[in-house]
């Protein structure tokens, strides 16, 4: 799976089970945590729909703005657990 299906994939799961607004689109820098987009607990939600998805491993540490806060840092981390 490519960068921009494992982006378009997540994006779309972020839009429409966490914030039921299944139309939105978001873009691949748009800062997620950092701009309260997804608070604290959907950051948990998020990070179990992503490892189920993609069947990697996201460790409790990498829960932040540093590694967590946009569609490009997510796919990154699941590209990097694929491999």
């Amino acid at each position: 799976m490519e960068k921009a299906e494992i982006i378009k994939l997540i994006g779309s799961k972020i839009a429409s089970e966490i914030l039921k607004q299944p139309e939105k689109v978001i873009t691949p820098d748009e800062p997620l945590i950092s701009s309260g987009l997804i608070d604290s607990f959907s950051l948990v939600d998020l990070a179990l729909q992503v490892e189920e998805l993609f069947g990697v491993r996201i460790e409790d540490f990498e829960l932040n703005v540093d590694t967590f806060d946009n569609l490009n840092q997510l796919a990154e981390i699941v590209l990097s657990r694929k491999k």
